[in-house]
C-alpha cells in the first residue's frame, strides 16, 4: 500500500493562497489553526463546498460548480485517487482518451466524471436513479460545455438494478466505477456523520450537521454496502462481454469476506484489489473481469 498516486494533484497541504484567488468566496472560511497553518472548518458544510468549488476551478478548469443543499459534497483528493488508480489498472504506459467509463450513482456533484474527463479526456456516461441529482449534474455540464463535453448522463429507472437500462447490449465499456452507499439505514448514516463531526470539531455534543452532505440514495440502501455490491456483482455477469473491468470502492476491509464468496460463484477470470493509505485513512477498490487473458489481449488491441 502506498501514498497518493504521483499524478494526483492533491498532495500535501491545500494551497489556500492559490485557492482563494481561484474562488474568492472561499476566503471568508479560511482560518489559521493552533499550528499556525491555514485551513477551514471541515465541520461547516458551506466551507467544504467552497473548498471543492475552488479546487475544481483551480485544478480542473471549471467555470461553475455547485450542488443543491443537502447533497453529497465529496472530498476531492480521495476521489481523484480512485480515477488515477483506475488508469493504472489498465496497465498501459500511455492512457488513451478513447477510454469509456460508466459512473454508477454519480450524484449531484459529478466528481468522478469531472476528474476523469479533465485529467485523461475519457468518455463518461454518468448514471443515477435520482432526477434532481441528474438535473444538477446537467447544469454543471452545460455551464462547462468545453471542459466537460465528454460526459453524458443517463437516468436509472429500474430501482433495483445497477446496469439494466443504462448499459445497452451493443455497447462496450472499458471500466465501470462506483462509490456505493455505505450504510444499511438512515439512522446508521446519521450516527456515522455525528462521529465524523465529533472527530473534526472535538465537540462531544456536536449537533448533527452533514458537513459532506448526502441524500438517502447516496448514503444508504437496504442491506448496506455489501448487499449493494453483491447485487452489482451478480448483475455484472449478464454484461460479461460488454465491459472489461467492473470496479467499486469498498469502505471496510471485512466486507471483502462476503464479497469474495460472491465472486467465487461467478465465472470471473481475474480480480484485483487495489489499496492505498493517505495519512491515517486507508482506501481500497475491487476490480473483476469476465474476459480470458486472450480476450483481454484482443480487447486492448482493438480499443486501446
Amino acid at each position: 500500500m502506498t501514498e497518493f498516486h504521483p499524478k494526483n494533484l492533491h498532495q500535501g497541504e491545500y494551497d489556500f493562497a492559490a485557492l482563494t484567488i481561484a474562488e474568492p468566496q472561499l476566503n471568508p472560511f479560511v482560518v489559521v489553526n493552533e499550528y499556525n497553518t491555514e485551513t477551514i472548518d471541515f465541520g461547516n458544510p458551506e466551507a467544504v463546498k467552497m473548498l471543492n468549488r475552488a479546487i475544481l476551478k483551480k485544478d480542473y478548469g471549471l467555470q461553475f460548480w455547485d450542488i443543491p443543499e443537502g447533497y453529497l459534497c465529496p472530498p476531492i483528493p480521495g476521489r481523484a485517487e480512485y480515477i488515477h488508480r483506475i488508469a493504472e489498472l489498465m496497465g498501459l504506459k500511455k492512457i488513451p482518451s478513447s477510454v469509456t467509463v460508466m459512473d454508477i450513482g454519480t450524484g449531484a456533484n459529478l466528481i468522478y466524471p469531472i476528474i476523469g474527463a479533465s485529467s485523461y479526456g475519457w468518455q463518461f456516461v454518468a448514471t443515477d436513479i435520482e432526477p434532481r441529482a441528474l438535473a444538477n449534474a446537467k447544469k454543471i455540464i452545460d455551464r462547462n460545455s468545453t471542459a466537460l463535453s465528454h460526459i453524458a448522463l443517463r437516468q436509472q429507472t429500474y430501482t433495483n438494478q445497477i446496469f439494466k437500462g443504462v448499459m445497452k447490449p451493443q455497447e462496450r465499456w472499458d471500466i465501470t466505477i462506483c462509490n456505493p452507499p455505505f450504510h444499511s439505514s438512515a439512522e446508521a448514516a446519521q450516527q456515522q456523520s455525528l462521529r465524523k463531526i465529533k472527530n473534526l470539531t472535538g465537540e462531544k455534543n456536536a449537533p448533527l450537521v452533514l458537513n459532506f452532505g448526502g441524500q438517502d440514495q447516496e448514503l444508504w440502501c437496504e442491506g448496506g454496502e455489501v448487499q449493494f455490491i453483491q447485487n452489482m456483482m451478480l448483475e455484472s455477469a449478464d454484461y460479461a462481454k460488454n465491459c472489461f473491468w467492473f470496479t467499486t470502492l469498498v469502505s471496510q476491509k471485512d466486507h471483502f469476506i462476503p464479497l469474495q464468496k460472491t465472486l467465487e460463484d461467478l465465472p470471473i477470470k481475474q480480480q484485483k484489489t487495489i489499496e492505498w493509505v493517505n495519512g491515517n485513512k486507508q482506501t481500497r477498490f475491487l476490480a473483476w473481469t469476465f474476459l480470458t487473458p486472450q480476450q483481454q489481449k484482443e480487447w486492448k488491441l482493438a480499443r486501446w
